[in-house]
């Protein structure tokens, strides 16, 4: 496999979002490889830093049909999944789609609505698809959500179930921009909006192409072990009350393959792995109350499990 090839798309998909988000490369790699590796996003952080204008950028660089909804407590299930209404000229039921019905969809606040909607996601995040009145409709490909959230505690906002969080394949934090990177954001808008010099540079079938790709990298069975050994202590760890669960863990061998091939490699490697561990876990663990007590953190619990599990001894130069 030409690995160059792909390399050189990623590169330039990155390099045209960075027109808009200022000072975010690591997140904005991160997204682009959980899509490409059919997952989707969650990004927690307080408001402004830049969380929809990431996914906006993403949109109009990969060239695909993208809905956003603002999500607030009186959103309803319909809304999202879409809904059968009667046809008096065709005496009929005829289905009208939501707005989840797109390549990229936007849940914008996702933990401001109510659960009932929060919980309308769970099968088209995962199936792909959307049940409505015993009828099944696919979603088109490729497809990814790109969830925002304020942090909780926020006013307002409700807790998302753990069957939702587990179906994120990333949860990310923008965080505030540094001195320099504020600066730009402030020369950069000051006569124009950046996401207008955002050109697509790729299409829907170019990233198909780039999802089988990725499914072809190669893992050693070293990796396979090395990934599971890693699920197992988050699930044995005296700190956590919950693990991580099967899906984590194959999330966590899907996004390396991507990193891997990103990098230009037709193989996964322990740094693959590293790199993206804590993005893929942190949010699928809960913490014990004595962690809670002794104020120890879901990124110190993981940080302890990657530095006492042994990795694999495969190299970057291995073939």
């Amino acid at each position: 496999m030409n690995t160059s090839i792909y390399t050189k798309q990623i590169n330039n998909i990155v390099s045209e979002v960075k027109k808009a988000v200022v000072g975010k490369d690591a997140i904005i790699i991160k997204v682009l490889l959980a899509m490409l590796c059919k997952g989707h996003i969650l990004i927690e952080d307080i408001p402004g830093v830049g969380k929809t204008t990431l996914a906006l950028a993403f949109s109009k660089a990969l060239s695909l049909e993208h809905n956003r909804m603002q999500f607030t407590p009186d959103v309803l299930p319909t809304d999202v999944t879409g809904f059968s209404i009667y046809n008096k000229q065709k005496n009929d039921f005829e289905f009208r789609p939501g707005v989840a019905f797109c390549n990229l969809f936007l849940a914008d606040e996702i933990n401001r609505t109510s659960s009932k909607t929060q919980s309308a996601l769970l099968e088209l995040m995962e199936e792909k698809s959307i049940t409505v009145d015993g009828v099944t409709y696919k979603l088109p490909e490729p497809y990814t959500v790109i969830a925002t959230q304020n942090p909780i505690g926020s006013a307002g906002t409700h807790n998302l179930p753990d069957s939702q969080l587990d179906r994120f394949m990333l949860k990310l934090s923008m965080g505030y921009p540094d001195t320099s990177g504020e600066i730009s954001i402030l020369k950069s808008k000051h006569s124009s909006n950046p996401l207008d010099s955002v050109r697509p540079v790729t299409n829907a079938s170019a990233i198909i192409e780039m999802q089988k790709a990725i499914s072809e990298v190669y893992v050693d069975d070293k990796i396979y072990e090395y990934i599971v050994a890693l699920s197992n202590a988050t699930r044995n760890h005296p700190m956590l009350k919950l693990g991580v669960s099967p899906r984590g863990t194959l999330a966590l061998m899907q996004i390396s393959k991507g990193i891997a091939l990103a990098m230009g490699r037709d193989y996964v490697i322990p740094d693959d792995i590293i790199f993206i561990c804590h993005d893929v876990f942190e949010h699928r663990i809960i913490l014990s109350s004595k962690a809670r007590l002794s104020e120890v953190t879901a990124s110190d619990v993981i940080s302890e499990i990657i530095k006492k599990t042994p990795s694999p001894k495969i190299s970057a130069d291995r073939g």
